[in-house]
């Protein structure tokens, strides 16, 4: 019961707290985005090619930003300035995790919506990373993918076994 403020067995027996989405959002875009690694990174479907996907990212302070297909393609749009695979994913964020907290994740000093938080950073003239994580960030959509396909089910899965059941010495 998310509303009430009363934690299910679940929620307090597990080690991150589950946050539910700001609003519910479309996956059809923009079918992953996380706040990790000191970035806001995702994927993000290619609106000209079914096959193809973008694994997009803005660093946290700095803004520096890195696009490319999931076959280490740059993306064409990403030079200079933030493409629409980017904007797409800052949108999405704000869509599933609030303004305030991705505004607050990637220390911009922004308020209101998702367009406040991208004029912020690009006022800053924000410069181009690597894409170096694109790999990582695009094995967790897979591993991600791979958890959706599993049949509805409480009981324990197998590779997170490894985490200690609650009030384990």
């Amino acid at each position: 019961m998310h509303g009430s403020g009363v934690l299910s067995v679940w929620e307090k027996s597990s080690t991150v707290r589950v946050v539910p989405p700001a609003r519910p959002r479309k996956l059809a875009k923009v079918p992953f985005v996380e706040l990790a690694d000191g970035r806001l990174q995702g994927v993000v479907s290619s609106g000209s090619d079914i096959g193809r996907v973008y694994v997009s990212s803005v660093a946290a302070g700095s803004y520096a930003f890195a696009c490319s297909t999931n076959n280490n393609r740059p993306c064409g749009g990403a030079r200079g300035w933030f493409c629409n695979h980017i904007r797409a994913l800052v949108g999405e964020a704000v869509l599933q995790y609030g303004v305030e907290r991705v505004a607050r994740y990637l220390r911009v000093e922004a308020a209101g919506d998702a367009n406040a938080v991208l004029d912020a950073m690009t006022s800053t003239h924000p410069g181009q990373a690597d894409s170096s994580a694109a790999a990582q960030v695009f094995s967790r959509f897979l591993r991600q993918l791979a958890y959706l396909e599993l049949a509805p089910s409480t009981a324990p899965l197998p590779e997170m076994q490894w985490f200690p059941t609650t009030g384990a010495a």
